[in-house]
């Protein structure tokens, strides 16, 4: 039997005036953001991980960080004084047990970004299943542009910033805020050690069922992190959704609704594409309050500008200074991001995963694209879209798309078959329903197929929340050695 760490839980703490921080798990996006922040304020930081390659072993150099290459007790023969331990480290990790034995301290990340960089600030959190990154990086880049630039971390490229946290003297600092587990020691969702003084929440459906066992253990924990804002603080909260509405309606803290139906204090009205923009309007307690632009499709992305601009406005900014910093929005890599367009075909890579994700994704895109052929490739890549409990929501959470390409998925250790994602059974299921779609079973033969059926005008979209074997670059190859030519 494997040995496994057992690690006291009074060492669970930041020890006084540390100096040398250790990161295991330091090539995660979080965890090196992390690495970066502590570097930048002064501590002498030292990382290890299994997987180390750009572009995070690039960014981890670039900011002077040694990063040993696999875990071993011996990485931690220099002792430092404070050890912070990734959520994809296991008791059984080599080092997890050495530092164990030594007894030194140790934080997890979500504690460690509470400790450092939450304590003395404004915490804004953004949470919920869909929409946290873009609707985090909406917030920190219209509180730059409105003059206040905030400290934050968040789990996307914030192109306004181009990185994905910043450290700053201003009172607010915004973060993601994950629902995800912690670590091995510490199996509680990652938003409960945020300290949220205000919050936003756009939506609760189940997801992540590698943690999560059903919809009530999830929303357990979503009204675990209500409960944690102050009743002098507030919560932004997407009040057309359900879930969302029973779980706010036992919170402590003021509410404000935002949605489009008639009970929302905010109501989003009158929305209209324009390409990849979009305006609309606003009523507020039932009063016009004009129209808002921003640059990105989609009802879904509406919703969440207008939950950054309820935010604001309640915490006293001017309305003429939220729109303009809307209105100027770069986006986020990964999110709706354009890779390129190469002999007339346009092709986007989205995170975008769960299944409402998908169906939000693909109703943005024709909004934006309503007379070009949309061909949807997807990956189905996370815990949870590698099982069954989705299936039959995927058969409809592509309507929309003119052609759906299916990767096939890396099937799930010690997941019986049964209990595994089908990604034939989804193309079947597709083509029942009318819809153009096809199975590969790998991305060289994915590419080769898209480069051969994509015409002048086709928007090709890529969702997964992986890199996808660097399927955008290699297919904007593959479209330009095909010879054809754009006729726009």
């Amino acid at each position: 039997m494997s040995r496994a760490a057992t690690l006291d839980p009074a060492r669970n703490c930041c020890p006084e005036n540390p100096s040398h921080i250790h990161i295991i798990g330091i090539c995660g996006t979080g965890m090196a953001a992390l690495a970066g922040m502590l570097k930048q304020v002064g501590y002498r930081i030292t990382g290890s991980d299994q997987n180390v390659y750009p572009p995070m072993s690039d960014f981890l150099a670039e900011c002077g960080i040694p990063v040993l290459a696999g875990y071993c007790a011996e990485n931690l023969r220099d002792t430092p004084d404070l050890v912070i331990v990734g959520n994809v480290v296991r008791a059984t990790n080599p080092e997890a047990i050495a530092l164990a034995e030594q007894q030194i301290p140790y934080l997890s990340m979500p504690q460690a970004l509470g400790e450092f960089f939450l304590a003395g600030h404004r915490s804004l959190v953004v949470a919920g299943t869909h929409g946290k990154t873009t609707t985090s990086s909406l917030l920190a880049t219209t509180l730059h542009r409105a003059g206040c630039t905030p400290g934050f971390m968040i789990g996307g490229i914030v192109e306004a910033f181009g990185r994905n946290f910043n450290i700053s003297q201003a009172p607010y600092f915004v973060v993601e805020g994950d629902e995800y587990d912690t670590a091995f020691f510490n199996k509680v969702s990652k938003f409960h050690h945020y300290r949220p003084e205000c919050a936003i929440l756009t939506s609760v459906e189940f997801d992540h069922a590698d943690i999560f066992a059903d919809l009530e253990a999830i929303k357990a924990s979503f009204a675990e992190f209500i409960e944690r804002i102050p009743s002098h603080g507030v919560l932004v909260a997407h009040t057309d959704d359900e879930v969302v509405r029973e779980l706010t309606a036992q919170a402590r803290c003021p509410v404000i609704g935002y949605g489009v139906q008639d009970n929302c204090r905010w109501q989003v009205k009158d929305v209209t594409p324009h390409g990849v923009s979009t305006t609309f309007t606003l009523a507020y307690d039932h009063k016009n309050i004009g129209e808002f632009s921003l640059p990105m499709p989609g009802v879904h992305n509406v919703l969440n500008a207008t939950a950054v601009i309820a935010l604001l406005h309640h915490l006293g900014f001017a309305l003429d200074d939220v729109r303009r910093g809307l209105a100027s929005f770069e986006g986020v890599k990964r999110r709706q991001q354009i890779r390129g367009c190469v002999a007339g075909v346009t092709v986007i890579d989205d995170f975008a995963h769960h299944p409402t994700a998908v169906a939000e994704t693909v109703k943005a895109l024709r909004m934006a694209w309503p007379t070009s052929r949309l061909i949807i490739v997807f990956e189905p890549r996370t815990n949870s879209s590698r099982r069954s409990i989705f299936q039959q929501n995927y058969a409809v959470a592509f309507q929309g798309a003119d052609q759906v390409i299916v990767r096939e998925h890396v099937p799930l250790d010690g997941i019986p078959a049964e209990q595994q994602f089908s990604s034939t059974t989804l193309v079947k299921d597709l083509k029942a329903r009318g819809m153009e779609a096809a199975y590969f079973p790998d991305t060289d033969t994915i590419i080769a197929h898209v480069a051969g059926v994509a015409q002048d005008g086709d928007v090709v979209a890529v969702l997964s929340n992986g890199g996808f074997d660097n399927i955008h670059d290699r297919l904007l190859i593959a479209l330009a050695a095909t010879g054809k030519k754009s006729f726009a």
